[in-house]
């Protein structure tokens, strides 16, 4: 290509230094003969992580300096550092129900099965360090709503292990107030190999396919093209970033990328679809004098959090067994705007997390610096299962709220019933968990609208794989971090095979 620089060869380019990018990176350069080249857009900022950012490091709050758009949607949000999307989020690691994986090992096979994937568990658990929550970091708003769970019957359950409905508090990848992310995790240990490069603030523009395999990949830095060569590519972009390479690329439903003017080089019309998010509404309370004195106390300690635990609760409409909700009390500074001093935000979350409802990506141009457009489609499955749903959620969160553990420190803000809400007024208040997948789904290749087998290996293209939350064909009835560390590990065993 004209301008580009002389390409460099590895074994291993892995394109995306998120969660997923930086466990394969740290596995597969773990064999001493391998060449791994990890490119990342953001910033990498080093080795050493106490010089890290304060503000990357705060686990008590959701930093938003490193991601892709700035005062965007919430919905659009998503990393853009070294270490992904677990240096911004709420650093809860939270596993699914048995039906999730039936429903991926339908789409890749028995390596997807709840018994094969506990030791990738286990594993994820290990090196991201993950612990339970200790008693300093509950609040008595906290305490309170794991008292008022119980007064509804739901008995304590490991949320971070396979199992049944029930309450209880998420494994955290932090300590002390510190974010432990995927870097320090995975690549504190792997930077010194010398068969490991990583490549920061390089951003991935398109792939070069020819003949039913990738010859190159393009990359900027500082506005240069480079090009990348290497026996295998992996897309770890996440769910936006990873289907929009693909598109430039020329992967992905002909009569779109013909819209872009891409040259179409495989057909996959899955490419940008089955976008699944898990929505949910927040249903605000109001405080007492008592509580916010309380949490102004735990703040000037240093141990104020504004949630420290879930129930997993199935609605009429889950199968035997499953949950399909979150309910999350949370009580401390407003995660949008602010308060004054000594004045603090309480309520309690109903979200939904087996979704039918199915939104998609595309891309408005072919350069990379142009946002893709994302509609997740909330809510709009017509057979109005998702709202049904909902709904049920926002019984227990009222239920939950009027509970004796909770009365006495909260009650209902004046007016405000989302359960009495019309439908399209209840999706105006949707607010999201955050947890997007689906977007490069993995299937049979029968199936039309899949991208990926259980490998993680684009159909139609040789010596591509996809590793990432955009493979699963369905979102797990969790917070996708754990998994998704899990599925990386094993998909860095596929690899190493």
């Amino acid at each position: 290509m004209s301008g580009a620089s002389a390409p460099s060869a590895h074994n291993v380019v892995i394109l995306g230094g998120g969660v997923a990018g930086c466990v394969l990176a740290a596995r597969l350069s773990e064999d001493s003969g391998r060449s791994v080249c990890l490119v990342e857009a953001g910033p990498d900022y080093g080795a050493n992580w106490r010089a890290w950012p304060a503000r990357t490091l705060n686990a008590r709050a959701l930093p938003r300096d490193d991601v892709w758009e700035r005062h965007s949607a919430v919905h659009r949000i998503r990393a853009r550092v070294l270490g992904g999307s677990s240096c911004i989020n709420g650093c809860w690691n939270t596993w699914g129900c048995e039906g999730d994986h039936a429903e991926w090992v339908h789409a890749g096979g028995a390596r997807w099965s709840q018994s094969a994937m506990e030791p990738y568990r286990l594993r994820a658990v290990e090196q991201m360090r993950l612990r339970a929550v200790p008693e300093c970091e509950y609040s008595p708003w906290s305490r309170a709503a794991l008292q008022a769970a119980a007064e509804l019957g739901y008995e304590e359950v490991d949320t971070a292990a396979p199992g049944r409905p029930g309450y209880g508090a998420p494994l955290l990848n932090a300590s002390d107030g510190v974010r432990w992310n995927a870097a320090f995790a995975y690549l504190e240990a792997a930077r010194s190999r010398p068969n490991l490069t990583i490549l920061s603030g390089t951003t991935v523009d398109r792939l070069n396919i020819r003949g039913g395999s990738v010859r190159a990949v393009d990359v900027l830095v500082d506005g240069r093209v480079q090009s990348l060569v290497a026996d295998t590519y992996v897309a770890a972009c996440g769910t936006f970033g990873s289907p929009a390479l693909l598109l430039r690329s020329g992967i992905g439903p002909a009569d779109h990328l013909h819209e872009l003017g891409v040259r179409p080089a495989v057909d996959l019309p899955g490419v940008g679809a089955n976008l699944i998010d898990q929505p949910g509404v927040f249903v605000p309370l109001v405080p007492t004098a008592e509580l916010n004195t309380a949490l102004a106390a735990k703040e000037e300690a240093g141990e104020l959090y504004v949630s420290r635990m879930l129930i997993r609760a199935a609605s009429g409409l889950s199968s035997g067994g499953s949950w399909d909700l979150h309910i999350l009390p949370s009580a401390g500074d407003p995660l949008f705007g602010s308060l004054p001093p000594g004045q603090y935000e309480a309520g309690i979350s109903a979200f939904l997390m087996k979704p039918v409802s199915r939104g998609s990506l595309r891309l408005r141009s072919a350069d990379p610096a142009v946002p893709p457009e994302i509609d997740p489609a909330f809510l709009t499955d017509r057979g109005g299962h998702d709202i049904a749903v909902i709904r049920s959620g926002l019984d227990i969160v009222e239920r939950l709220a009027a509970s004796a553990s909770l009365q006495s420190l909260a009650s209902p803000s004046p007016g405000f019933s989302p359960r009495d809400l019309p439908d399209q007024e209840l999706r105006s208040s949707l607010g999201t968990y955050w947890h997007p997948v689906g977007t490069c789904a993995m299937g049979l290749p029968d199936d039309p609208h899949a991208v990926v087998d259980g490998d993680g290996r684009v159909h139609g293209v040789s010596n591509l794989r996809v590793v990432d939350a955009s493979i699963l064909p369905t979102v797990p009835a969790a917070n996708t971090q754990l998994p998704v560390l899990a599925v990386a590990e094993m998909l860095a065993d596929t690899m190493r095979e």
